[in-house]
């Protein structure tokens, strides 16, 4: 089939006319792609984003019909917040934990039906004078990971131990989660609270706290809050894997 080209005129008042057929019956005039393809309707052009499919849990990821590339962003899951100290007369409060990474990668799968996917879980809260928990490692297939954030230390560890960001590897672009917030000493204008956890590419982190529970770090990564006193740390914040699909 011959391809049809409509060149205007240089000057730009140049005017295309296509005159109506003399005939009672209507007429369509249809336009081949580059292939000589004829284009019924939009969702069947090639290189258009069709649909989305996230993972809040790990599964495998299934090719629909039309689908070539895809684009996927893999994030670790946070890092739970660490307990408050018990020194006295002042403890200091537990550090945020750390924020996943996260890896972002194009992916030719013409020729792929499936691929398993991991998602991370988050570090798990504790109570006392104890290191938060770190959060778990996802991934897409073989193709790339981003690991969790590390869990924040407790209050009697002293200043400098916000559990640090997760990393992501293997892909396009690799981005590094925020580290949970540090800084708190055994003085009277800072101990009571804990301090808060660190953001992912996907969302922040949960505050830090003394007299009610600190908070979770947000689902796609973040990490969870410390807390200043016995009651539990902010947990980690569960991964996330999101698959963009394109023609």
């Amino acid at each position: 089939m011959s391809k049809v080209a409509i060149t205007g005129n240089a000057s730009g008042t140049g005017t295309l006319t296509i005159a109506a057929p003399n005939t009672n019956t209507d007429r369509t005039l249809t336009l081949p792609d580059e292939a000589g393809q004829i284009l019924t309707n939009a969702s069947t052009a090639p290189g258009g984003l069709k649909s989305i499919q996230a993972f809040t849990s790990s599964g495998t990821w299934t090719k629909p019909a039309g689908v070539n590339l895809i684009k996927v962003y893999v994030t670790g899951a946070g890092g739970s917040g660490g307990g408050g100290g018990v020194s006295t007369p002042y403890p200091d409060g537990g550090h945020g934990g750390g924020g996943g990474g996260t890896a972002i990668k194009i992916i030719d799968v013409s020729s792929v039906s499936s691929v398993s996917v991991t998602v991370g879980t988050g570090g798990t809260s504790v109570s006392g004078s104890t290191a938060g928990n770190a959060g778990g490692t996802s991934s897409f297939g073989s193709y790339c990971s981003a690991t969790g954030g590390s869990g924040g230390g407790h209050g009697n560890q002293g200043l400098g131990v916000g559990g640090t960001g997760g990393a992501g590897s293997g892909g396009d672009i690799n981005i590094v989660g925020d580290a949970g917030s540090q800084g708190h000493d055994d003085v009277p204008s800072n101990y009571l609270g804990g301090d808060a956890g660190g953001g992912s590419f996907w969302g922040g982190g949960g505050r830090g706290s003394q007299n009610i529970a600190a908070g979770n770090g947000s689902n796609g990564g973040g990490g969870g809050g410390g807390h200043g006193a016995s009651l539990a740390s902010g947990a980690g914040g569960d991964g996330l894997v999101v698959v963009e699909e394109y023609a």
